[in-house]
């Protein structure tokens, strides 16, 4: 189960496409489309059913398809018909991404990401414990880190968000840990800490399309490149103690991303190795999944100057509340336990990123 919701699909629709890669997992997806587009889902069925061996099964064409539900998380009885459909132990697992994602936003308005990061995470465990799902994947944040004292970030760094957004995601792993521990012998979580998502599928199908202002850099300056967005970048800040003075961030391909996630799901099965060395009876641990190398927003800038062929204006203006100057993963425990491995390059993620734009412009609904 794939849960959506108010976040852009392009992290959701690469997982799910990650997942019906195996041929092994059904999906559905529960979405409110706030900020998503349905064609999403098509286009990444599409890609599922064109990738089927002429000797497909009946099983392997199911896998193709997504059984899609609208529902909003912060309603319960909403959720609850979802869990109703499938019945009791129907549902093997769920992959939770659903979450405003703004860190600026979420200081302006931090009751909203309060409200629906945290309760809708609530809402999700309780129905789905009582229809005896007890497997989750929680797609967390580097932001929960806040500004590390130690780069690479290991997992073992304190958790002190700095943003309203950066705390919801600590609660919420928060709670996933304390339900873990409570019935360690019924729930198994994994949260996976990722850093920057940038590129999309190399096909141009599925990407990062969200309504409005993008609020990532990636699809911002692919968005300024091809016309959809006004020409003059707003750098927030360039005098962080990095090497150009501007933010530096892990930034890691989508589909190495999705991947991660599709591990961390096989990773919950009974056959898994992952909790033996765990130092407690909770089933629950946390990953970093990222590359390990940190880039500034002007090495961004300029990758994608060369991949787009548009010049970029930019502006420095004052810095952003919530931001930190360096969030760079270090994803050995991921490797090691995991098998997680980013093997895309930046050359990659924007050659990507820029087949997607190019192809829509106007992103699924042009």
């Amino acid at each position: 189960m794939s849960a959506q919701d108010e976040q852009p699909l392009k992290v959701c629709s690469h997982v799910i496409f990650a997942l019906q890669e195996t041929r092994r997992y059904k999906v559905i997806s529960v979405d409110n489309h706030h900020n998503s587009s349905p064609k999403a889902l098509e286009r990444v069925a599409q890609i599922a059913r064109d990738n089927l061996p002429a000797n497909a099964s009946e099983k392997d064409k199911d896998s193709a398809e997504i059984d899609a539900q609208t529902a909003d998380l912060t309603k319960r009885d909403e959720i609850k018909k979802v869990f109703e459909k499938y019945g009791k132990g129907g549902i093997w697992g769920v992959i939770h991404i659903a979450a405003y994602k703004a860190v600026g936003e979420s200081t302006e308005i931090p009751l909203t990401y309060y409200e629906n990061n945290v309760s809708a995470t609530v809402y999700l465990l309780q129905t789905a414990s009582e229809f005896d799902c007890t497997r989750i994947v929680y797609s967390s944040s580097a932001t929960v880190y806040g500004t590390p004292p130690t780069i690479p970030i290991p997992e073992t760094t304190r958790l002190e968000a700095h943003s309203p957004y950066g705390k919801t995601k600590i609660m919420c792993e928060t709670i996933i840990s304390d339900l873990c521990s409570a019935e360690p012998k019924r729930w198994r979580g994994l949260s996976l800490r990722y850093f920057n998502p940038g590129g999309a599928h190399p096909s141009g199908l599925i990407g990062e399309a969200p309504i409005g202002r993008p609020g990532n850099l990636f699809p911002l300056l692919g968005a300024i490149a091809v016309g959809a967005q006004p020409n003059t970048l707003k750098v927030f800040g360039n005098d962080y103690p990095t090497p150009d003075g501007t933010c530096v961030r892990d930034y890691l391909h989508v589909l190495d991303l999705a991947r991660g996630h599709l591990l961390a799901l096989d990773a919950l099965a009974p056959e898994s190795k992952v909790f033996d060395n765990a130092t407690s009876d909770a089933r629950y641990k946390a990953y970093n999944l990222g590359k390990g190398k940190g880039l500034s927003v002007l090495q961004i800038i300029e990758a994608m100057r060369k991949a787009t062929g548009f010049e970029f204006k930019y502006e420095i203006v004052g810095r952003r509340r919530g931001d930190v100057p360096d969030l760079t993963a270090d994803p050995t425990l991921a490797e090691k336990e995991l098998g997680f491995k980013a093997k895309e390059d930046l050359d990659t993620m924007c050659r990507d990123l820029w087949n997607w734009q190019t192809k829509n412009p106007k992103g699924y609904d042009a």
